[in-house]
């Protein structure tokens, strides 16, 4: 139909183009003179001849030629031209009558005549009916005239006759005076100029005229071939263009029409002037000629409106398609949408407040989607209105508006629908609701009665009555049929909730059930006979140990129990505050206890699925109200230019945080409803995706700042009207924060109510490791604090510990004044304990708000843990103890804000170089093991070197190290003895032990530099300074102790003080100064040494050996300053490596 509609219109704007063209080619088909007055206009100028407008007696056309001296200078291509032009202006009806010549050569010569009359009728272009010649008036010349015109007769000779006239009076005989100038004697009214001027206006005219015919014919061309666009843009292009060519076209037309009209008025000009004056013959002929022009004009411009208001109307249809085929698929494709988001509408809420929240949701999205239904019921009126307007796609227009309104009934319809779903949900969680909560108030009534009370006849009466009055409320708050439950709610009932409902059901039964028990025993207690009781004064310990209960639980006792306004968590303090009190001065049996304690257990079960719930939705209601908005286009213009691309900054990972609560979490929790005392391990299973919250609170100054700056957005003020929320962005976005720590308060309440259950343990366990994610995220929010740090922190290996200390630094190379200077002034560092570096950084306090307010961490020095030891105690200070470095070379005296602390530090040290020594020893014994088999035997003795390395090991493998709790922050390290009097050996400086770097090979472990050490394994633990490269027992406390009697050797490194070069053949001789290396102990008292100043290799026996080494007083001092004054002869290794280099930079303040 739409096709036959176009054909139909285009063949209307075809005929319509015919008519057009049709009068156009009757204007340019004209004979229009080749020759233009304007070509020949100066030559015209002449006067040489003219077309006065006279007629002869038979309408022959005159034309004069007067008298003209220079008639014989005229060239011949002029003459030509002039006579051409001339004879093609009359009528072609005049021009076949033929031409009458007047000749004026009265003022002239014989001769001239002569010639003039043979040149014009030798060259004259038309039809000749008479030639008249005025010959000369001079009485010689006309009588030389008469005798030369007789003689010269047959000169003469021409197709029509020539007369020649001796006056004026004789031509009148020939033409009417009417018919002849002013200088023949006529009366014809004639303005050689004012002929020049109407010839050349008439003739341009009649060419503008041509002109615009062709460009109407041309335009006409170009708009009945144009074929309609396919699309909005070029549609309205192409109207827009040819409307201005159009008016264009008309702006020409228009002043060719005044041009015609200013032609007509000059020529009627004398007319107008004087009314008893007539238009000669050319004048009329002129006069017609542009009425002509004039009316053809007309025509054509009549015809060529028409076909443009066909056009133009084609077109502006075509664009009112093209508008309506595009908002069509726009809206089509808004209602798409729509129906997919309508589609996704699916969950019908598992609880009361998750009905809410999706009903409110429901109610928002068709706020905002009542637009683009609006739109498309609009649109499908605007295409009846097409229709009705006789547009030429109706069959294309009729369909689209169809499924228009068809796809708006529909998602109304479906909106109707899930709204309906909603509010069956809503009256369903209502309704459990309203059971769960008159369940809890039943176990709340249960729980509060007191058992000595009910005792009594009338303790048990009222008791009773109590019960009975709570069961009657029931009619309203219970589910009283479970199968009307299943019919009523059948649309909704999804296998979760059908569960929800039947565990409802189930704990309202069981609740019942227990409420008729007591029932039951009331009646017993009420019925039953008593006998007569002395009444006892109470004991007085009784009174003693008896406290008053406080005001609170008064007022907790005397509220009504039903009361709706009460808190969730109010009913199971108040009824373990009311349970403490009945208990007291009774003895109440070990299952009432038990029974009280699986209440509380399950009220601490319901606040936390409870508050897990809300927390959920709380994280979809922003991530849905905020962070997808963030992403709507017509939310765009509300962002500022500092949000743009910001949304990971502002929300961080809450997307993740909220999938992992709503997906995993939440439905785990609800598995544990029934065993409350088991939740601990749902907490231990998840216990790695809580660390999903380190990454957000991490993110959090970020976010902090961002929100800061762009906190007046009116995107957020919108968001925050659309959801009708109270608090503004920043209150929910702390709310995963809140969360992470409202944990392990729940924990401690349900592990206070399970401390006999069978999940007490996992209870213990998950709250340690939640207070360990507190404690990762809090240390992870001072790690990134951190700035000017060169290297990856992470290669530091795990963060241990943080805190702020005071620091004294006591470094042996420097100036002796800046070391004093460091003794007295601390500097104030804070410390990053890492596995395998320690971080000094100094704390920067920002100024701002909020997270901006967080300190900041400038790095100044760290110290690698394999050349690190400590000294536990520092005289005069119990909060003090030491890190060195490098053998002592480098001391920080560290000051804890608490002996507490202190120990803490101490003992996660201590863990440290445990480890490191242990990794150490273990590498050592292997390389021991392996270079036993190459070494050379004793010549008194075939035992193998490696039995003692074999009792080494043995030993090694017995002894482990207990690791160190730091819950509570209790050192258990033992104070220094204080030395004996006379015991201690004194030493002189110049006696002072010069220190060795010492290269060894890398470990299995990757620690370079470990010294090849073995220690004695039965050394206690118990002393103050060391480090992983020696033992415990190497402390400047065991200095102080100046003990003295034989030391027992072992492996390691020592410098000789006694010259013995009297080896024996299988000895090794030894200088004083030499540094050895005691490797391992043989059979019959012999030790394996290697001389490392000489290189060579041999057996000592212990005897001798004990003496070259025995006269150092203080062999090991490792970490009191005392010692370093000390003649330490025998020093060994006294960290993981001495040649390991300084610290990667000063200490700076």
């Amino acid at each position: 139909m739409t096709l036959s509609l176009i054909s139909l219109l285009s063949q209307d704007i075809s005929g319509l183009w015919l008519v057009l063209k049709t009068s156009t080619d009757e204007i340019m088909h004209q004979d229009i003179t080749p020759l233009c007055a304007a070509d020949i206009k100066d030559q015209l100028k002449k006067r040489f001849a003219y077309l006065s407008g006279g007629r002869g007696q038979d309408g022959s056309p005159v034309i004069t030629f007067p008298d003209y001296p220079a008639f014989s200078d005229v060239p011949d291509k002029e003459f030509q031209n002039v006579m051409t032009y001339l004879t093609s202006i009359p009528s072609l009806q005049d021009a076949g009558i033929g031409f009458i010549l007047v000749i004026d050569r009265r003022q002239d010569k014989w001769t001239s005549v002569k010639a003039s009359v043979l040149r014009i009728a030798a060259s004259f272009p038309a039809n000749l009916q008479l030639v008249l010649v005025l010959r000369p008036t001079g009485f010689f010349q006309r009588t030389l005239s008469d005798l030369a015109f007789k003689f010269n007769r047959d000169d003469f000779k021409m197709k029509v006759p020539v007369i020649m006239l001796s006056s004026v009076p004789e031509l009148h005989g020939y033409i009417d005076k009417s018919q002849l100038t002013e200088d023949l004697g006529g009366t014809l009214d004639y303005c050689h100029t004012r002929w020049l001027y109407h010839r050349t206006a008439i003739e341009s005219f009649a060419l503008m005229v041509k002109q615009t015919a062709q460009m109407l014919q041309s335009f006409g061309t170009e708009l009945a071939e144009t074929e309609l666009p396919n699309d909005v843009q070029s549609t309205s292009s192409v109207l827009c263009a040819h409307t201005e060519k159009k008016v264009k076209a008309k702006e020409d037309m228009r002043l060719a029409l005044n041009e015609g009209q200013n032609i007509l008025e000059s020529i009627r000009e004398p007319l107008a002037k004087s009314p008893e004056q007539s238009l000669n013959q050319d004048q009329l002929d002129n006069q017609t000629t542009v009425q002509r022009l004039l009316a053809q004009l007309n025509e054509t411009e009549a015809a060529f409106d028409e076909f443009w208001a066909k056009h133009q109307q084609k077109l502006e249809q075509c664009l009112q398609l093209r508008h309506f085929e595009q908002d069509f698929r726009e809206v089509k494709a808004s209602l798409d949408v729509l129906a997919q988001k309508i589609a996704t509408f699916t969950d019908v809420g598992n609880s009361l407040a998750h009905a809410e929240h999706l009903l409110k949701d429901l109610t928002s999205f068709e706020e905002k989607s009542s637009a683009a239904v609006e739109r498309a019921r609009a649109l499908s009126l605007e295409g009846e209105q097409l229709i009705d307007n006789k547009h030429y796609a109706v069959d294309s227009i009729r369909p689209k508006c169809h499924e228009l309104r068809h796809l708006c009934d529909q998602f109304t319809a479906e909106v109707g629908q899930r709204r309906g779903l909603l509010n069956k949900s809503l009256e369903l969680h209502s309704l459990l609701e309203a059971s769960m909560k008159w369940c809890d108030e039943g176990i709340y009534l249960l729980a509060s009665q007191p058992v000595d009370k009910c005792q009594s006849q009338d303790g048990a009466e009222a008791a009773l009555q109590e019960i009975e009055k709570f069961l009657e409320t029931g009619a309203e708050n219970k589910i009283q049929e479970l199968n009307k439950i299943y019919l009523d709610y059948e649309p909704i009932l999804t296998q979760d909730l059908l569960e929800h409902v039947q565990k409802v059901f189930q704990k309202q039964e069981s609740m019942e059930e227990m409420f008729h028990r007591r029932q039951a025993s009331l009646k017993k207690l009420a019925a039953k006979q008593t006998r007569p009781v002395q009444p006892v004064a109470p004991r007085p310990e009784a009174l003693t140990k008896s406290p008053c209960p406080s005001p609170g639980v008064r007022r907790g006792s005397e509220n009504n129990s039903s009361e709706g306004s009460a808190l969730r968590r109010g009913p199971y303090r108040r009824a373990k505050s009311e349970m403490s009190e009945g208990r007291q001065g009774r003895s109440s049996s070990t299952g009432e206890e038990e029974e009280s304690l699986a209440i509380l257990r399950r009220h601490v079960m319901n606040e936390l699925l409870d508050t897990e719930r809300v927390y959920v939705e709380e994280l979809l209601c922003v991530l849905e109200g905020y962070a997808a908005e963030m992403d709507n286009p017509l939310m765009t213009h509300l962002l500022t230019a500092g949000l743009q691309n910001k949304k990971d900054v502002l929300f961080g990972n809450m997307e993740e945080i909220y999938h992992f609560h709503n997906r995993i979490f939440l439905r785990e929790l609800e598995n544990y409803i029934d065993c409350p005392e088991l939740v601990g391990r749902c907490f231990l299973e998840r216990m790695e995706e809580f660390q999903i919250y380190e990454k957000y609170c991490q993110n959090k100054p970020r976010s902090e700042s961002l929100w800061r700056q762009c906190s007046d957005c009116p995107f957020f003020q919108e968001c925050q009207k659309k959801l009708d929320h109270k608090l503004s962005l920043d209150s929910y976005l702390l709310k995963p924060v809140q969360r992470i720590t409202k944990y392990q308060l729940l924990l401690k309440e349900m592990l206070k109510y399970s401390k006999n259950c069978e999940g007490a343990e996992d209870l213990q366990e998950a709250l340690s490791s939640i207070l360990g994610i507190l404690k990762a995220v809090n240390d992870s929010m001072h790690l990134i604090a951190i700035t000017g740090y060169d290297g990856n922190l992470s290669d530091l290996g795990k963060l241990l510990m943080q805190g702020s200390f005071s620091v004294w630094t006591d470094h042996k190379k420097g100036h002796t004044k800046v070391k004093d200077l460091a003794r007295f002034k601390p500097m104030q560092r804070h410390l990053f304990l890492h596995e395998k570096a320690v971080l000094f950084c100094k704390k920067r306090e920002e100024n701002g708000e909020g997270y901006e307010k967080a300190p900041s961490y400038s790095y100044k020095q760290s110290l690698n843990m394999t050349a690190v030891g400590i000294t536990e105690n520092v005289k005069g200070d119990a909060k003090k103890f030491e890190i060195w470095y490098n053998a002592r070379e480098e001391v920080y005296i560290i000051q804890a804000p608490t002996p507490e602390i202190k120990a803490a530090w101490v003992n996660e040290i201590r863990k440290v170089l445990t480890s490191q020594l242990q990794a150490c020893r273990e590498a050592s014994q292997h390389r021991a093991l392996e270079q036993s088999q190459s070494l050379p035997l004793p010549a008194s003795s075939n035992t193998s070197p490696s039995k003692g390395n074999t009792r080494n090991v043995k030993k090694l493998e017995e002894r482990k190290t207990d690791p160190l709790s730091l819950e509570g922050y209790v050192s258990s390290t033992t104070l220094p003895k204080p030395p004996e009097k006379g015991k201690a050996s004194p030493t002189s400086p110049d006696k002072k032990a010069k220190r060795h770097e010492v290269k060894s090979d890398p470990t299995p472990f990757g620690l370079q530099g470990w010294s090849k050490t073995s220690h004695p394994l039965e050394a206690p633990e118990d002393n103050d300074g060391w480090s992983s490269a020696e033992e415990p027992i190497n402390s400047s406390d065991a200095e102080e102790e100046g003990g003295v009697g034989p030391r027992k050797l072992v492996p390691g490194k020592y410098t000789i003080v006694v010259d013995d070069e009297k080896g024996g053949p299988n000895t090794l001789a030894v200088r004083s100064g030499d540094m050895v290396e005691v490797v391992q102990e043989g059979d019959e008292g012999l030790w394996y040494v290697r001389n490392l100043t000489s290189s060579k290799e041999g057996w000592v026996p212990a005897s001798s050996l004990s003496v070259l080494l025995s006269k150092s007083s203080s062999a090991q001092c490792l970490s009191s300053s005392e010692s370093s004054t000390g003649s330490a002869l025998l020093s060994n290794s006294s960290s993981c490596s001495e040649s390991c280099g300084g610290p990667l930079s000063d200490l700076q303040g």
